[in-house]
């Protein structure tokens, strides 16, 4: 008998960057870096569990964002050009460290081999369109696919504006489709961003659930009876899953988890940045710029600037035993959960994906790990994807969830202070506009209609919380503001 479940949610999502007015553009980067280190190592990993008849369950969010990038025909060439320089790169390091740095040549053939599997699966086996992969994954029975808003608008703050939040949940849900064939069950709310009612929008376009971070549904009315352990319906219907602190805790922070340990791998240390200008150059951007190239020789080692070199093998065992870990101490957590309840506790954990790989190097291994050690375990705690849990208990307590966010303090702060309240007078202005022009020319064709449409695009990209993000932690602010700037006017 069940003594609990463990639902695993990755939510992968990127920001909409495509420039074919440039020749190579830095923040078409994001999407490589993130292709090469998080998303085809899931892929693998995902493969190889399949392949060894490893029984899991995991739900994965795609973004309409990064959806209609990974099918894009520029993108996913300028990707594979991208990747034949870092083939060429670690070639060319293989050369330098077999002569000049010994202790860093075996992590230059590594990066050669991981490039070249990457070259592989991208390139021939799923033809350049890594949506296939996550597609016969679901088809498997394995990965649960749910989306996004279309944008990744935080949208607490259109509440104001339905028809704002009407087309950003029903244009994510139709991406979905096109991609993948049918609708989904459930959605991933930008930064798990909800403000009461907004689950009627989600009723209305035929959602049966989505994620809130702790506090917002341990803060609902009435409380809760089993806190954050089970879902709760709104009283539209649409069910919610609360976030698991403890277990997030485990896995997010670079203080206190498992990624800021000492042997992992440092990412803050690459050659793009390390080696010599002249050596480095044909490989940094056009202009100059030093970039990441995703060879890093450096563990973690501990705080300042002395790092030793970074052992694989030492990272993959320490990486087993983060995952014997997290499962332990969430077989306590359960046991300690059901006495108290007198039911098995749902505990979800969700992750941005793009911690898995690109930030965590280690992470696609700790998830291979994890998933094979909880298939070995037995039925004291299993696997479970939202959709399956409402499908065996479709009874739950009804509740009206509260103001939340997973973002810093845990509401509307970081899409929304100081560094970036200025562009919500334009973007709110430019929704009534919007819909106004909708309302005036609901029967345009032609010309009229395409310019329709095209303005109805730039005001969903300007709606982004991307934007807002990087203007309030002050990274590429520059481009951010450009972003917001161009799709406004």
């Amino acid at each position: 008998m069940e003594k609990g479940y463990l639902s695993l949610v990755l939510h992968a999502h990127l920001p909409y960057v495509r420039h074919p007015e440039h020749e190579q553009f830095l923040e078409e980067n994001w999407l490589f870096e993130a292709i090469t280190e998080t998303y085809i190592p899931l892929i693998v990993i995902f493969e190889r569990l399949l392949n060894d008849s490893v029984d899991f369950r995991l739900t994965m969010s795609l973004s309409p964002t990064l959806a209609g990038m990974l099918s894009d025909t520029l993108l996913q060439n300028r990707y594979l050009r991208h990747l034949e320089k870092l083939i060429e790169l670690a070639e060319k390091e293989i050369q330098r460290t077999r002569k000049h740095d010994p202790d860093f040549h075996h992590l230059a053939l590594m990066y050669r081999d991981k490039f070249l599997q990457a070259r592989h699966v991208f390139a021939r086996q799923y033809r350049k369109n890594l949506l296939s992969a996550f597609k016969a994954l679901r088809d498997s029975g394995c990965l649960e696919l749910i989306t996004c808003a279309a944008t990744h608008a935080f949208l607490p703050l259109f509440m104001d504006y339905p028809e704002t939040i009407r087309a950003q949940v029903q244009l994510g849900l139709k991406q979905h489709e096109k991609h993948f064939g049918c609708r989904p069950a459930g959605i991933w709310l930008p930064e798990c961003g909800y403000a009461p009612g907004l689950d009627e929008f989600l009723k209305e376009a035929g959602v049966r659930f989505f994620f809130l971070d702790t506090h917002g549904i341990q803060n609902a009315a009435p409380r809760p009876r089993y806190g954050g352990y089970a879902p709760i319906y709104c009283p539209s219907g649409v069910a919610a899953f609360a976030r698991d602190q403890q277990s997030c805790k485990q896995v997010w922070s670079a203080r206190e988890g498992y990624p800021g340990d000492r042997v992992y791998r440092e990412f803050y240390r690459d050659i793009g940045f390390d080696l010599d200008y002249e050596y480095i150059r044909p490989y940094i951007h056009q202009d100059g710029i030093r970039i990441n190239t995703g060879i890093k020789y450096y563990r973690i080692t501990g705080p300042g600037e002395h790092k030793k070199p970074y052992d694989p093998r030492s990272a993959l065992q320490k990486a087993a035993e983060h995952a014997e870990n997290f499962l332990l101490s969430r077989e306590k957590q359960a046991r300690r959960l059901h006495a108290a309840m007198g039911k098995a506790p749902l505990i979800v954990c969700p992750y941005d994906a793009e911690l898995f790989g690109h930030w965590w190097y280690e992470g696609p291994e700790w998830i291979n790990f994890l998933l094979r050690k909880l298939h070995e375990k037995g039925p004291s705690i299993r696997l479970i994807t939202p959709g399956e849990y409402l499908q065996r208990h479709p009874v739950n307590q009804v509740c009206t969830p509260s103001l939340s966010s997973w973002g810093y303090k845990g509401y509307c702060e970081v899409w929304l202070d100081g560094s970036n309240d200025w562009i919500y007078r334009h973007l709110h202005k430019a929704c009534q506009r919007m819909t106004e022009l909708a309302d005036t020319h609901a029967q345009s064709e032609g010309v009229l209609e395409r310019a329709l449409k095209q303005a109805s695009r730039e005001l969903l990209l300007a709606q982004s919380s991307d934007w807002a993000f990087i203007m309030k932690n002050g990274t590429t602010v520059e481009y951010a503001l450009k972003r917001a700037r161009q799709h406004l006017r």
